[in-house]
């Protein structure tokens, strides 16, 4: 606006010239000539600014393009980095909610361990009482020196074991040493001499405790003895072959 106002100013100048040389002659065609020029170099400065204002506009419309596509940019790289969080936080709550289920179900597995642990303490405890119990029970059966095996073995590997230990299979010379719990092996055996039963240091068998129709030496190889708890105290002894299995006790 600025330059169109000179330029207006300097046509007014000029028509004001051309009226004066109307009346003034050659020196009128010198003043239009000069006013012209004058003219010239102001539209040449006029375009020049012009031009560095649009180019400066230009660029500065460039700038703030830019400057927009960075902030799309910048938008769109926060939306997606939003999407990005909101989707962790998604898997987060997912696996909070496992882990929440988890630890509820460890707690429960906890409270029903704990519950099978005082079980077992309580059995344990009864198992103890019984086990003193059978010990008391051991004691009156042959006094301190004897002692039970719970493993099964034949007679003669029962006996080794025993003598092993510096004992021997369990001689049974009172009616308390009949009591048993177990069906085990005794001391007492007619391996050397078919009907002459003998305990385990030679001694000759005077009374004995036998089931009825007891011993029968059936199929010819009974030859060991055992007592049976099932059957009455002082009819408890049955012949069997030696090869089989019981458990034992050993009397030092």
């Amino acid at each position: 606006m600025l330059y169109l106002k000179i330029l207006s100013k300097f046509s007014i100048i000029n028509i004001c010239v051309f009226c004066f040389c109307l009346s003034g002659g050659s020196r009128c065609l010198v003043l239009i000539t000069v006013g012209l020029g004058v003219i010239c170099v102001l539209l040449l400065v006029f375009i020049i600014l012009l031009h560095i204002t649009i180019t400066a506009e230009r660029d500065l419309i460039k700038s703030y393009k830019n400057t927009v596509e960075e902030f799309k940019q910048t938008i769109n790289s926060l939306q997606d980095n939003y999407t990005d969080l909101t989707q962790k936080n998604l898997v987060l709550e997912t696996k909070y909610k496992d882990l929440t289920t988890e630890k509820d179900q460890l707690q429960s597995n906890f409270s029903s361990l704990n519950q099978k642990k005082l079980e077992l303490e309580s059995r344990v405890t009864s198992l103890s009482d019984e086990l003193q119990k059978e010990e008391s029970k051991l004691r009156n059966l042959c006094g301190p020196v004897c002692f039970f095996m719970s493993t099964e073995l034949s007679w003669s590997d029962s006996r080794q074991y025993c003598r092993d230990r510096g004992a021997d299979l369990v001689i049974i010379n009172t009616d308390e040493k009949q009591v048993s719990f177990e069906r085990v092996w005794i001391g007492l055996s007619d391996r050397e001499d078919e009907g002459n039963m003998k305990w385990v240091d030679n001694s000759t068998l005077k009374q004995g405790f036998w089931l009825n129709g007891e011993p029968n030496n059936q199929g010819g190889n009974e030859d060991c003895i055992e007592l049976m708890p099932s059957n009455p105290v002082l009819n408890n002894w049955n012949d069997l072959p030696c090869s089989v299995e019981r458990k034992w006790f050993c009397e030092k």
